[in-house]
């Protein structure tokens, strides 16, 4: 049976992140509160953990995992970033954008598509997240919510209660979520490419490309 925990969205209290970090830290699988949507989470680098996330989502290997990041000082140890990138990155920071990047070799394999050698990248703006990283020191692997055959990301805990009991490890009740997973934006190339339209406005960069 998974664990359950409610956590005040605004003032995290100090203790139940610990416990949730605790969790993380021996390998479980956390379902958690995002500023776009709720999102399933693990540590980097914790194979079972990554199956078992792909089998809750029936993701193929083709699936980008998240780096959930505190903030961009992360960043350079993970992806592969110019000036003009970091940039642009950084002016949408923190918030509900998901970014595409060439990967570094201290991602581990496992979380890379397997052609592309990319990794998406995340600082979300939500207080019990940014909690979760601050404790934990280092970024989760995220991906949103969304289960097999639904279009939108499950928004109410005590249905994740219902479809992820014995799934994952922890279930962290920060309120209702949002439906909208975050927009992902592909920063590989020369140009910005939006690839999927989420939570976060995409016009700037679809400007960019102008």
């Amino acid at each position: 049976m998974s664990q359950y925990i409610e956590i005040h969205p605004q003032n995290p209290q100090p203790r139940l992140i610990r416990q949730a970090v605790d969790i993380i830290q021996s390998g479980g699988v956390i379902a958690y509160p995002t500023d776009s949507s709720y999102a399933l989470g693990c540590r980097i680098g914790e194979k079972n953990a990554v199956e078992r996330i792909r089998r809750i989502r029936q993701l193929d290997d083709k699936h980008n995992f998240t780096l959930v990041c505190r903030d961009l000082s992360e960043l350079g140890l993970y992806a592969k970033v110019d000036t003009s990138t970091f940039r642009l990155i950084k002016a949408h920071t923190p918030g509900p954008y998901t970014f595409i990047l060439n990967a570094t070799r201290e991602v581990p394999r496992i979380l890379l598509h397997p052609k592309r050698r990319t990794i998406g990248v995340r600082v979300p703006e939500h207080p019990i997240t940014q909690a979760l990283l601050e404790e934990l020191g280092e970024p989760l692997m995220s991906v949103s919510l969304i289960m097999p055959g639904e279009k939108e990301s499950l928004s109410d805990p005590y249905e994740m209660r219902d479809q992820l009991d014995h799934l994952v490890d922890l279930i962290i009740d920060g309120g209702m979520g949002g439906l909208e997973p975050s927009t992902v934006v592909s920063l590989t190339d020369s140009e910005p490419e939006v690839l999927r339209v989420g939570a976060g406005d995409p016009e700037p960069f679809e400007r960019e490309r102008a």
